[in-house]
């Protein structure tokens, strides 16, 4: 069974706790990761991308000169893709770049991305956040005794205002929620670090009758990455 090093906020380790084989213990499974990565990342773009044809573009109703007689070449409008100012041939267009990928491949990616992770040792527990108020000393400090020097996806429950603003201005840490994970962001982060609030109701999941399954989340990516989305 797959297991995670637990800490208290001090950065010691206090416990070794064992992960749900669902989640954590499935057999990684790359063609669905990267299926789903790129449909989470299409989805981010905004698609208002736009040029003007020659129809479009302003003037060159008249033309330019006569047809024949100059000893230059024929033109119609100045307005045509080869003039300087003019339309553009092909160009793009708004568009929707979103795909439709299914919600039980969006689920085995998911576990797939975690699974990845723990197996390489890459998930950590913090048994309780019992901060008193918000300070990134006090956050960064937690990332160095534990030993996170890289990129690490912060998981805490709903309503932990004190966490969520002692991560959220480290450069290298991104927040997440336990029912808003994707895959996504699981892959981006080098170490995942789950609250022992957020992993217990990752594991339980979504409440009966909720429509928000696991997975359906899109990433939110930063300036330095591809980009993100949001069902």
């Amino acid at each position: 069974m797959p297991s995670a090093e637990m800490f208290n906020t001090a950065g010691k380790r206090v416990d070794v706790v064992d992960l749900d084989e669902s989640l954590f213990g499935v057999e990684p499974n790359v063609p669905v990761m990267h299926q789903v990565v790129n449909a989470q990342l299409a989805a981010a773009r905004a698609g208002t991308h736009s040029t003007k044809t020659r129809a479009e573009v302003r003037g060159g109703g008249r033309k330019p000169w006569r047809q024949k007689g100059t000893g230059r070449a024929r033109h119609g409008s100045i307005r045509s893709p080869q003039w300087a100012g003019g339309g553009v041939a092909h160009g793009p267009k708004p568009r929707d770049y979103s795909q439709r990928t299914p919600k039980k491949m969006k689920r085995l990616a998911l576990r797939s991305a975690l699974s990845a992770r723990a197996a390489d040792e890459q998930i950590k527990v913090v048994d309780e956040f019992d901060w008193e108020g918000p300070k990134t000393k006090q956050a960064k400090g937690l990332l160095e005794s534990i030993g996170l020097p890289g990129k690490v996806l912060l998981v805490i429950d709903h309503g932990d205002e004190v966490t969520e603003k002692s991560f959220k201005n480290l450069p290298t840490t991104r927040l997440s929620r336990p029912l808003r994970l994707t895959t996504y962001d699981v892959l981006w982060a080098d170490t995942v670090l789950f609250s022992k609030d957020a992993l217990d109701k990752l594991v339980a999941g979504p409440p009966k009758g909720s429509k928000a399954p696991v997975a359906e989340a899109e990433p939110q990516v930063v300036a330095d990455d591809a980009g993100g989305e949001e069902e």
